[in-house]
Formats: C-alpha cells, structure tokens, sequence
C-alpha cells in the first residue's frame, strides 16, 4: 500500500510557513505563530487536531509519517492530524487536511479535546490543545506522498494489542488518544 509518487496536493503540505493559532489552557486565542517555531524547543501551546476514520467493518485507518518530517518521521499514527487555520473550526479544518492528505470526503465529528506534550530526540516538541475528532469513510485514500508513507486499515483490538507491544512505533499522540478513545468513547468507535 505504499503511496503513488505522484498526488493532486503533492507540494501542499502542511509545511513551516503555516501560521498556526495559539491558544491557552482554555482554548482561547493568544496569538498566531509559524509552524516551526511552534515546534522548536519546548514548543508553543497552539490548537490541533487528530482524526479517525473507520470504514464499514470497524476497521481504523492508521498512517506513517513520512520520512522528510521534523517529529517522528516514520511513525504510525492515527488517520489524520494537523492544525486549524486562524477562524476555522476543528471539524472544517479536520475535513479539510482529510481531503488534502487522504483524498476522502468526510464530516468527522468532534469528541473530545485535551492538552499533552511531547518531546521528540531534542530536535523540537509537540505542545498541543488537540481536538479528537471521528468519522466513517469506505473510500480507498488517495494519500500524499509529502506527509504520508505507508498507510492501512487495522481492527482496534489488534492495533491496541500491537501499541502495548510495540509503543515505539506509535506517536505519543495516537498512543495517548486511542486509550482514551477505548477507556471513554467506545460508542464513538462502534465498540462495546
């Protein structure tokens, strides 16, 4: 399942010149900042979000990072990550990078938020105010090779299982989120 070397959004990669929203623990904005000096050091406390798409049989789909990025290149994450643009919602902004990174349509729906961060081998840190976000989706992704490595569709149970055994394959956020996700949201998977 490795991704075509060509894309539709290839070059549109949610790169360093991106503003990003910073925000307080409350989530109120205090200003805006580019990407990379978001990330550099301890990082600055700004909005995020991350997505999960399940298709029809339950399963998620999950990706890894491509190689050319900053913080944790290579590793498996959940469907989708990124940032709000400045005035634009979690779930619109979420629709968005899903279409751009991914090539499907979808309204995911917001579930929760919390805050967490994450330092990654002193090259910069992930400070972030992140939305959870889930929809449902059977279209085959169409990814972009600029963020996007590899990419599958896995049962919750087996990539749970997987995360315990092997946690350092796995981004801290996806590993933080998805035992929420199965500790509180079970509904929101389709899950008992």
């Amino acid at each position: 399942m490795v991704p075509k070397a060509t894309h539709k959004n290839a070059g549109r990669a949610d790169n360093s010149k991106d503003m990003l929203v910073l925000v307080d623990t409350k989530d109120r904005v205090t200003g805006k900042l580019g990407k990379a000096k978001c990330h550099e050091g301890e990082g600055k406390l700004h909005r995020a979000f991350s997505s999960y798409i399940l298709n029809s049989k339950g399963q998620l789909l999950i990706h890894q990072r491509a190689k050319a990025k900053k913080l944790w290149p290579l590793f498996w994450t959940n469907s989708c990550c990124s940032h709000p643009r400045e005035g634009e919602s979690y779930e619109k902004s979420a629709e968005r990078r899903i279409m751009e990174e991914l090539g499907i349509r979808i309204k995911p729906r917001f579930v929760y938020k919390f805050i967490y961060h994450a330092p990654y081998k002193g090259v910069g840190s992930e400070w972030e105010l992140c939305a959870v976000l889930v929809g449902r989706s059977d279209e085959k992704p169409k990814v972009d090779p600029e963020e996007i490595a590899d990419w599958k569709y896995v049962s919750i149970p087996e990539i749970a299982k997987d995360m315990e055994k092997n946690p350092g394959k796995y981004s801290p956020w996806f590993r933080m989120q998805l035992k929420r996700l199965l500790s509180e949201h079970r509904k929101e998977l389709g899950m008992k």
